[in-house]
C-alpha cells in the first residue's frame, strides 16, 4: 500500500520512476558485489584452512622438540640459551582493496640477513632438539604471517558480505516494492483525475449542446410567431 505522505502529482511520479530505476541498478550492482565477495571469501576460507593445518602441525612438532630439549636440559640452561637474542624482526602492515574492502598485508624484515642468527646460543651446551624447535618456528613464521593476514581478511570480508546482504534485502524487499506501490498509487490517482476531468468535459459539452438546441428551438418558435 502506498505511503500516506506520497503526493499524487506527475512531478512526483517522474521523480519516483527515476528513483526506482536507480534503485534497481543499485540492487543489481550490490548483488553482483555480494556474489563476488562470497566467491573470494570461500576461496580464502579454503586457503585459510590449509594454512591453519600446516601451522598447527608445525607448532605441534616444534613443541615436541622443545619438550624433548627441556627434558634433557636444566631450566637454567634453557633460560640462559634465550637470554640474549641475536635476531630481531620488524613487521610492517599495508593494505589492498578487495571489492571496496581494505584488507591487510603483513610483511616482516629481519635485523640481519644471516639465517643462523635465529640461534641465540652456542651449540656446545644445548640439545639438538632445541635447535630443531627454533628452526621449525623460524620456518613457520612466513606461514604464520600469511595465516594472520588470511584470517583478518576473512573477518573483514564476512562483515562486508553481511552489510551488503542487508542492503540487498532492504532494496529487494522494502524500498523497491514500496516505490512500485507508490508509482502504482500515483498512476491510479492520475488516471482517476483524468477520467473525472473527461467526464466533466463531456457533461459540459452536453449541456452546451443542449442549451444550443433549446436556443435554436426558441428562435424557430419566435420566427414562426412573427411569420404568422
Amino acid at each position: 500500500m502506498a505511503t500516506k505522505t506520497v503526493n499524487p502529482t506527475r512531478m512526483e511520479l517522474t521523480r519516483l520512476k527515476k528513483k526506482l530505476t536507480t534503485a534497481r541498478r543499485g540492487h543489481k550492482l550490490l548483488k553482483d558485489k555480494r556474489d563476488e565477495l562470497m566467491r573470494q571469501f570461500l576461496d580464502l576460507v579454503r586457503q585459510n584452512k590449509d594454512l591453519r593445518e600446516k601451522v598447527e602441525k608445525g607448532i605441534g612438532e616444534s613443541n615436541k622438540s622443545f619438550a624433548l630439549a627441556a627434558s634433557g636440559m636444566s631450566q637454567e640452561a634453557v633460560r640462559v640459551a634465550f637470554m640474549t637474542p641475536r635476531q630481531e624482526i620488524q613487521m610492517t602492515t599495508a593494505t589492498k582493496n578487495i571489492m571496496s574492502v581494505d584488507v591487510p598485508i603483513y610483511s616482516y624484515t629481519t635485523r640481519t640477513s644471516d639465517p643462523n642468527d635465529i640461534y641465540s646460543y652456542g651449540f656446545a651446551f644445548t640439545s639438538s632438539d632445541l635447535d630443531m624447535a627454533v628452526a621449525g618456528l623460524a620456518e613457520l613464521l612466513p606461514d604464520m604471517m600469511r595465516l594472520a593476514e588470511s584470517e583478518k581478511t576473512c573477518q573483514l570480508l564476512a562483515a562486508e558480505i553481511e552489510k551488503t546482504r542487508r542492503r540487498v534485502n532492504a532494496l529487494e524487499h522494502v524500498m523497491i516494492p514500496q516505490m512500485e506501490q507508490n508509482i502504482k498509487f500515483i498512476t491510479m490517482k492520475l488516471d482517476e483525475a483524468e477520467r473525472s476531468s473527461q467526464t466533466r468535459l463531456m457533461k459540459v459539452k452536453d449541456m452546451m449542446l443542449e442549451d444550443a438546441h433549446h436556443y435554436e428551438e426558441k428562435e424557430e418558435a419566435r420566427f414562426g410567431e412573427q411569420v404568422s
